[in-house]
């Protein structure tokens, strides 16, 4: 994880990480017991499957459209959105400056 135990994370210095070396849109950025915080950055499509852990975003930057499960928003920044685990997610029709915070909660089911 490369902010190990620090508490201190900017927008500009996570969105750095990606695409990561081996070319992923998403990092980690600190992971405990139930949580997990990470960095989301899709480019063209969003290829996600369901979770098996309830999701938070919230929206760093950019602006589109979130499909959660049969209910499609608009979003932008600051927004945050909730998806509980095994629901079918993603956003569509968003920015080429997409960017979100990731945070996982739970035991995995």
């Amino acid at each position: 994880m490369p902010f190990g135990n620090e508490s201190w994370i900017r927008p500009q210095e996570a969105v750095s990480l990606l695409p990561t070396p081996d070319g992923k849109r998403s990092a980690t950025l600190l992971e405990r017991p139930g949580l997990e915080i990470k960095i989301y950055a899709p480019r063209g499509i969003d290829p996600q499957t369901p979770h098996d852990r309830d999701e938070v975003y919230v929206v760093i930057a950019g602006s589109g459209e979130f499909r959660n499960g049969d209910r499609t928003h608009s979003f932008g920044p600051g927004d945050l959105m909730v998806v509980p685990a095994g629901v079918e997610h993603r956003f569509e029709s968003f920015s080429d400056d997409l960017a979100v915070w990731v945070v996982f909660v739970g035991e995995r089911r």
